[in-house]
């Protein structure tokens, strides 16, 4: 579950919404152009291991597509350049 809010509210609660527990959605014009999701204060160990155990994920997955981190970051930026253009 997660707050959506448009960049002008982010913008002017920033404070705020930056103390928050759960992800933010922001959103301009009604489209997603990202998520903040906060890191809890102090993660248990069991929080670290599953966030670390994700990147090792995601490491294995990129490797087994052949896909670098620039490549990766390139398609992204690709991705809401066209998200945003519609």
């Amino acid at each position: 579950m997660s707050l959506r809010v448009g960049v002008r509210e982010l913008r002017d609660k920033l404070a705020e919404y930056l103390e928050a527990s759960m992800p933010i959605e922001v959103t301009r014009h009604g489209q997603t152009i990202g998520f903040y999701i906060p890191v809890p204060k102090k993660p248990s160990q069991s929080e670290r291991d599953a966030l670390l155990e994700a990147g090792r994920r995601m490491r294995e997955e990129m490797e087994r597509l052949g896909i670098t981190e620039d490549e990766l970051v390139a398609g992204f930026k690709k991705w809401r350049k066209k998200d945003h253009a519609a």
